[in-house]
């Protein structure tokens, strides 16, 4: 159990690492629109996926049904392009550090969803954790809001950061609905159902294309960073944020409970707002260390109550 648990944790924490990156993409892409920087990243996504993939498919064909596909559809849709295009504008429109705090509240929203679960934690024994959680957030928030300069009027960055609450609630959803799902088809790997997903979310993002010529007109299928910029990191979002990333998510989700699971998000925000002081070449000050102390001993607190409880 204990093996289990530290694995969980260990692929929570390298998952968190390659999601992070995600928040610096659109810094890097200022000149694309959400929809043009989605849709690059998912179809370069597909094409690793497919690749990828091909080894798994005599094993596959015949364990992946309409329910399967049906699944991956929503999943694809929420945890992938809706949860992204919202990111994005939320990242361009309030900032990284503001939206990567909002984004951090998932632990909660996935801990608060779950604890009614058969076998659950109760709520009771994950109070210190999701207070100490809360309260990194709130340490953090007052730093990031009160330092962090924005071109935007006060309106847009609103929007910016209802963009980002969107995201909160679109991640949520799928957090909880990938777990239960790889719970219940445990003969299909964390790494194959990543795989599955990826081949989804990049038919869905094609369906996209003439949505973006519409809105944009033909220009629009000229990303204003240039190709190498716009390629380059359309395709490293991929490799590392969908495929690396979300395979680690998936050993992870198997490997924990559905709570704890939803606890390893904090990672995410942790290298979010890492990379951030790298991308700015500055150091955290003393309440910014002191929000980092208290997500992370979040953590450590949400895995003692669930290392109590003795899951198989």
């Amino acid at each position: 159990m204990r093996s289990s648990l530290s694995s969980g944790i260990l692929n929570g924490a390298m998952a968190g690492a390659m999601w992070g990156l995600v928040f610096i993409a659109p810094v890097l892409l200022k000149d694309c629109s959400p929809l043009q920087i989605c849709i690059g990243r998912y179809l370069a996504y597909g094409l690793l996926s497919a690749v990828l993939l091909a080894p798994h498919v005599p094993s596959l064909r015949k364990r992946i049904g309409m329910a399967e596909w049906k699944a991956l559809a929503w999943l694809s849709l929420t945890g992938n392009l809706v949860y992204f295009v919202l990111l994005v504008m939320a990242v361009q429109m309030a900032g990284g550090a503001a939206s990567s705090l909002i984004v951090g509240m998932v632990p909660l929203v996935v801990a608060l969803a779950s604890c009614r679960s058969p076998g659950a934690t109760p709520l009771v024994r994950l109070l210190p954790a999701l207070g100490l959680s809360i309260a990194g957030v709130v340490l953090i928030a007052c730093q990031a809001l009160g330092h962090e300069v924005s071109q935007h009027p006060l309106g847009i960055r609103l929007l910016g950061l209802g963009c980002a609450i969107g995201a909160l609630l679109s991640w949520s959803g799928y957090s909880i609905g990938n777990s239960r799902w790889l719970a219940r088809r445990s003969d299909i790997s964390g790494h194959q159902w990543s795989l599955l997903t990826g081949l989804v979310t990049s038919a869905e993002s094609a369906l996209l294309i003439p949505v973006l010529i519409m809105s944009s007109g033909p220009a629009a299928l000229h990303p204003g960073s240039g190709w190498p910029l716009f390629a380059g990191i359309s395709v490293a979002t991929a490799l590392l944020a969908s495929v690396v990333g979300n395979a680690c998510w998936n050993r992870a989700s198997q490997r924990l409970p559905l709570a704890l699971s939803g606890q390893m998000v904090v990672f995410e925000t942790l290298f979010a707002l890492l990379y951030t002081f790298v991308w700015h070449q500055r150091g955290p000050t003393p309440i910014e260390v002191l929000a980092v102390i208290c997500l992370l001993s979040g953590v450590a607190l949400a895995t003692r109550a669930h290392g109590g409880k003795g899951h198989a």
